[in-house]
């Protein structure tokens, strides 16, 4: 903790005795001020407080501010799914800021877990408008799961647009803990042919038909005759009809999200008109109706809103995990020697990642997050990044760095 931190601590501290303890006491300075602003997002709530009672002109206030700011502006560019462990400290204002993609059709969905006493954490999600983040749009808030559940947060969200996503994690003021961070993307809409996989499908948007005449508008799912075709969501049947393209052919309303499944090539249907169906309700039987007749059995699915849209990310079984965590989670919240050829600090936890800059000799750094064999570091100029956990050194606790440490390996 710096000097002038220290002085900007003890004044935070009378400020609260004055204010009845609204922080020692557990709550957080939008409990002790919920009348004195505006109702807001949690996040900006909690800012317009700080405000309200000139904390925000004290160092640990402005600090706050200013790394939810920071945070925003360079957030770490990683790839779902992704799993972290990290930690937060009193001493330390700190925020931080994932950004990732995320294609149309996709549900994000984001979990934290925090240990320690309940805190107030604002974990929020930023659609990015521009490659320069200089404008973001707020989409989603994470929110407790339940009473039952007080450290675990969830954050879900529907992509209707493909593009770039920003999640920011900020922890409110004088609070210590650790906490673990997953995010990942699944489909939308449920697989719609029974028992069908992602091997199932073997043709998809945008292929020629024709000899390049017209485009496929759709993904091809083969499976046997009389496999039954599903609801891949809640809606109503807009119409069934038969052609000599797509055959025997379903069209399903979702009216909540403004979209038209198609399904084509059917041997049969078994809706009509006007049916209100569930997700998983059976709609038809796979066939090789219409133009497919010289094909094997398939389902033609298709999703028209304003035209055909790309249906495989909305259907698309996601399999991917987080790697394991192999890093030392002992090491989180310690000071630690970055050393060896590896001692570069990079943009995320992967070997071809952008280098941020390399290491002074002994460089000594606070390793604040843990990803499957990386470590998340904060160095004593305030730059951060990923190195891996094998190129640091993690010095014993409460003591100061040496120059006569061992080498890693060695």
């Amino acid at each position: 903790m710096t000097p002038t931190f220290k002085r900007a601590f003890g004044r935070v501290a009378v400020w609260l005795a004055v204010f009845g303890g609204a922080f020692i006491s557990g709550c957080s300075v939008t409990d002790a001020l919920r009348n004195s602003v505006r109702e807001l997002p949690p996040y900006e709530r909690y800012a317009e407080a700080l405000r309200a009672t000139g904390l925000d002109s004290m160092a640990l206030g402005r600090d706050w501010l200013l790394a939810s700011d920071s945070a925003m502006r360079a957030p770490y560019p990683l790839t779902l799914p992704f799993r972290e462990q990290g930690v937060y400290r009193r001493d330390e204002a700190r925020a931080v800021a994932i950004r990732f993609a995320a294609q149309r059709g996709e549900r994000i969905a984001i979990r934290f877990r925090q240990d320690g006493l309940p805190t107030q954490m604002f974990i929020d999600l930023f659609r990015v408008s521009d490659d320069s983040l200089a404008t973001t749009v707020h989409v989603a808030t994470a929110v407790r799961a339940d009473s039952l559940a007080p450290e675990l947060w969830t954050l879900e969200h529907e992509a209707r647009d493909s593009g770039s996503f920003i999640l920011r994690v900020q922890p409110e003021l004088l609070r210590d803990g650790r906490y673990e961070l997953e995010a990942g993307v699944g489909p939308i809409l449920a697989f719609p042919v029974e028992g069908g996989t992602n091997r199932s499908a073997q043709s998809f948007f945008g292929a020629d038909r024709e000899g390049g005449r017209r485009q496929h508008h759709g993904v091809d799912i083969f499976a046997p005759r009389g496999t039954p075709a599903l609801a891949a969501t809640d809606g109503i049947i807009r119409s069934i009809r038969s052609n000599a393209l797509g055959g025997n052919v379903v069209w399903l309303r979702d009216p909540s999200r403004g979209i038209n499944l198609y399904y084509a090539h059917l041997d049969t249907q078994v809706v009509v008109a006007g049916q209100r169906v569930s997700e998983g309700d059976t709609v038809g039987f796979v066939g090789n109706t219409g133009n497919a007749r010289t094909t094997k059995p398939h389902l033609h699915f298709g999703i028209y809103a304003r035209g055909p849209i790309d249906p495989w990310p909305w259907v698309r079984r996601v399999t991917q995990r987080p790697p394991a965590l192999t890093a030392d989670e002992s090491g989180l919240g310690r000071r630690a020697v970055a050393r060896g050829r590896s001692a570069q600090l990079l943009t995320q936890p992967a070997v071809r990642a952008d280098t941020v800059r390399t290491f002074k000799p002994d460089e000594v750094v606070v390793v604040v997050g843990a990803n499957g064999s990386w470590y998340r570091v904060a160095s004593e100029s305030g730059e951060s990044g990923y190195v891996p956990s094998r190129a640091v050194v993690l010095l014993p606790k409460g003591e100061a760095p040496v120059t006569a440490l061992p080498r890693p390996g060695g």
